[in-house]
């Protein structure tokens, strides 16, 4: 039964993200509408660190290891991520041209995986697979610590997938693909989130005792992606209208998690 909720959880959060980006795009909402990039990175920020802070590390810390050890599993995590964009494995570079940069402009989260030119954007496909094999093994992780926790962990990756999505459809149709190949394409992509849902399912139910680690590391997945990705992003100089709207999504996103996870509980706390 978990098995099936993870898979069913990953295939939500991995293609249905992409769908959903592709769904904005037509309306023209991940653009200049009245709900743009800013708005969807608010919101992904709010949602990623109320996951983060709100339920994967109090789940982690009511196991039976040292404070201090996870602690330090959430420093070396937030190191690790660092380095990781740093050595361009999921960070692509900076060099856009203008297409991309036009691209990134609406491009949100994407574990700093920007651009690189390549034929066709098959860069940017593997670098969008291997970050979302990661995101299906951390969901999994919540999961078999709680099927509630792992609601929340799959809706929150969906939130910060849904603006790094329409970066990405964007990017392909600038690079010539038509407007169905790019969703395919991407949708596959996604689906590797599936992959790392099952990955994950074997390797923390082989080494349970391990699972606080596991949403320790998740957590300062979220919180990097959030911290180092999107907030930078939103902090222009903007009229105080526009700084009050980025708030309000903030907050939105944060009751959203809350609310999905009360709503996944039954209304009762863990």
């Amino acid at each position: 039964m978990t098995l099936v909720a993870i898979i069913g959880a990953t295939l939500a959060a991995g293609i249905g993200s992409v769908w959903l980006a592709e769904v904005l795009l037509r309306l023209g909402l991940g653009g200049g509408g009245r709900v743009g990039p800013q708005h969807l990175l608010s919101l992904a920020a709010g949602a990623l660190l109320a996951t983060a802070f709100m339920h994967l590390l109090p789940e982690a810390f009511e196991g039976h290891v040292e404070a201090h050890n996870l602690f330090a599993t959430l420093l070396v995590g937030l190191v690790f991520f660092f380095l990781l964009e740093k050595a361009e494995l999921w960070h692509h570079g900076h060099e856009h041209d203008p297409a991309e940069q036009h691209a990134h402009d609406h491009h949100g989260h994407d574990h700093g995986h920007h651009h690189r030119r390549g034929p066709g954007g098959w860069t940017l496909l593997t670098g969008d697979s291997v970050h979302c094999f990661g995101d299906g093994v951390l969901i999994a992780s919540a999961f078999l610590a709680d099927m509630r926790l792992g609601l929340v962990a799959a809706l929150s990756v969906l939130a910060h997938e849904v603006p790094h999505h329409i970066g990405d459809l964007i990017v392909l149709r600038q690079r010539g693909a038509a407007r169905n190949v790019a969703l395919l394409k991407v949708s596959l992509a996604g689906a590797v989130s599936v992959l790392g849902g099952v990955v994950g399912y074997v390797l923390v139910g082989h080494w349970h005792d391990a699972l606080p680690y596991f949403l320790v590391v998740a957590s300062s997945s979220f919180v990097y992606v959030a911290l180092a990705d999107l907030i930078p992003q939103l902090q222009r100089r903007l009229p105080v209208s526009q700084v009050l709207a980025q708030v309000a999504w903030l907050g939105l996103g944060i009751a959203a998690v809350t609310l999905a996870s009360q709503l996944a509980h039954g209304g009762h706390a863990h």
